[in-house]
């Protein structure tokens, strides 16, 4: 829903069990409809679009995509963002370190994401700028040697010069102005801000330079402001709340930087904080029911020195807990936003608050999804009506962006 002159409040379709494109479009009419019912009734609603590779592929097949525009446009919704992470399976399946898969080293990811620019650039509204959110880049357990890291972070940068090269001419042939998102989480390559800043300092602003300097015959500035147009960074607040960055440290700290934040993905982790041994071991008993087998659950420790310990997955973490200068742990496990604390845990909700608060003094960005797409795995006490549910979401945000 367009909540300013030129910003837009949605919910990412990911939340949808599907792969398939009749899926997804079932899931549309299912659900989004209704949402759109409950919130703003005739207005016009934004999609936060999530399309598998078996998805966009189908929807440039044949006439799908024009069909679909047509359905848009009668139900008064438009497109200004997908979500383009998981590229496969990301429902009823075990995804975990397969989410990052194929990684930004292969061809399959570039053609995935390019095909997700074209359906973009046809689907969104004149006069609106467009996103698409990406992955990390890879995934850091898979990699061992420095040398394999920088291997590898070359080659993400030639494939991310080449959705550039693609967007470039977007905008020329269209007057549609389009960005690439890379979303930093835990264990990806791209996992704290100081990681942001190093790649885009060592590899984008070199390699990838470079690269546009030859195909493109422009300057070294030229070059770096079509890299900072066309790559943004999608900011998801659990995500950098599990590096405990809070959202001043990071939208101040990009922007020093020039880099520019395409999305913000208002989402919750799990927090647990230390308070005496007995109330330890009742946190550890109900932690233990999220530690289940889908998702990645990135587990980050702080100790009493304030120092940070990483886990790969939940089961890691737990076990850390018992450890005598165990201070806090941040789990990956995006919980529903409008909840602070339940039971004996809490949620990083108030860095969702301070980055909306952030947002109303600066508008760092005009991209604003609610992503808690693990709603069908969440112990029974927090489940609830699929629709109502995404409706209190939205509703929830709405209210912490009044003045």
């Amino acid at each position: 829903m367009v909540i300013d002159k030129k910003s837009h409040l949605t919910y990412c379709t990911n939340i949808h069990p599907g792969e398939t494109w009749e899926e997804t479009f079932n899931n549309l009419k299912l659900h989004t409809l209704k949402v759109k019912e409950n919130l703003v009734n005739d207005e016009p609603f934004g999609i936060g679009l999530r399309l598998s590779q078996q998805s966009a592929s189908t929807i440039l097949e044949g006439s799908n995509l024009k069909d679909f525009k047509n359905w848009l446009d009668i139900n008064n919704l438009y497109v200004f963002t997908l979500n383009g992470f998981p590229y496969g399976e990301f429902h009823d399946a075990v995804v975990k370190d397969n989410v990052h898969k194929p990684d930004w080293t292969t061809k399959n990811r570039v053609t995935y994401t390019i095909n997700l620019m074209n359906i973009l650039a046809y689907l969104l509204p004149p006069n609106t700028e467009g996103g698409v959110s990406t992955s990390p880049l890879s995934y850091k357990h898979w990699f061992t040697s420095e040398k394999d890291i920088h291997t590898t972070k070359e080659k993400t940068t030639e494939s991310l010069i080449d959705v550039v090269l693609k967007l470039i001419a977007i905008e020329k042939n269209t007057q549609k102005l389009l960005h690439l998102d890379i979303e930093p989480e835990p264990d990806g390559f791209l996992e704290n801000t100081q990681e942001v800043l190093d790649f885009y300092n060592n590899y984008l602003f070199k390699t990838g330079i470079s690269i546009l300097e030859k195909e493109l015959n422009c300057s070294k500035n030229e070059a770096k402001s079509y890299i900072l147009r066309h790559l943004q960074i999608c900011y998801d607040v659990c995500h950098f709340a599990l590096a405990y960055e809070s959202p001043q440290f990071v939208i101040s700290t990009l922007e020093k930087e020039g880099i520019k934040v395409g999305k913000i993905q208002i989402s919750a982790a799990i927090k647990c904080v230390k308070t005496n041994s007995e109330l330890l071991k009742e946190q550890q008993k109900y932690l233990a029911q999220f530690d289940e087998p889908t998702y990645l659950h990135q587990s980050i420790v702080k100790l009493e020195d304030n120092s940070l310990v990483h886990f790969s997955d939940l089961s890691k973490g737990l076990r850390f807990m018992s450890n005598p200068n165990f201070k806090e742990m941040r789990i990956h496990f995006h919980i529903p936003i409008f909840i602070s604390d339940f039971n004996i845990l809490k949620s990083t909700q108030s860095d969702i608050i301070q980055a909306l608060e952030l947002w109303k003094e600066q508008k760092y960005t005009t991209h604003l999804e609610v992503e808690t797409y693990t709603w069908s795995i969440l112990p029974d006490t927090l489940q609830t009506d699929l629709t109502s549910s995404v409706t209190r979401e939205l509703k929830w945000v709405l209210n912490q962006l009044k003045p």
